[in-house]
């Protein structure tokens, strides 16, 4: 089972989202003002979301 967590208080939203648009399982999304996670079941764990933030807000693991 894989485990995404997004740390919020890292996180600049929508201002900052490449992990949306690189994600080739289209696992993150923009709701409203935030980055939300969907289907997490699906994702890869090529780890790319982790790869491009800044900020390093964004973490996947396998659980």
């Amino acid at each position: 089972m894989v485990k995404i967590v997004i740390d919020y208080e890292s996180c600049d939203g929508t201002y900052c989202a490449e992990c949306v648009d690189v994600c080739p399982m289209e696992i993150l999304i923009i709701n409203e003002d935030k980055i939300d996670i969907q289907n997490m079941e699906n994702c890869s764990l090529c780890e790319v979301c982790m790869d491009v933030c800044p900020n390093h807000a964004v973490h996947v693991k396998e659980d």
